[in-house]
């Protein structure tokens, strides 16, 4: 499962691999700000309290729309 953090601004952490080791990698509306290799240079880049996680939900192949 794909996790993945958003907040105001349009910035968004997501956990990723730079040269075989993980990083978090903070972006700004789809642009690279940075790779960091812990929660604490996360912090000095966006306020923790304003992520909030984006889950993804099974979508169900019966759905019919009303109406």
């Amino acid at each position: 499962m794909d996790r993945r953090w958003v907040g105001p601004g349009g910035y968004e952490v997501l956990p990723a691999l730079r040269a075989g080791r993980q990083v978090l990698r903070v972006r700004r509306n789809g642009w690279l700000v940075a790779d960091c290799t812990s929660v604490a240079e996360v912090a000095r880049l966006v306020d923790l309290a304003d992520l909030c996680e984006v889950i993804t939900l099974p979508m169900d192949r019966c759905y019919k729309a009303a109406g």
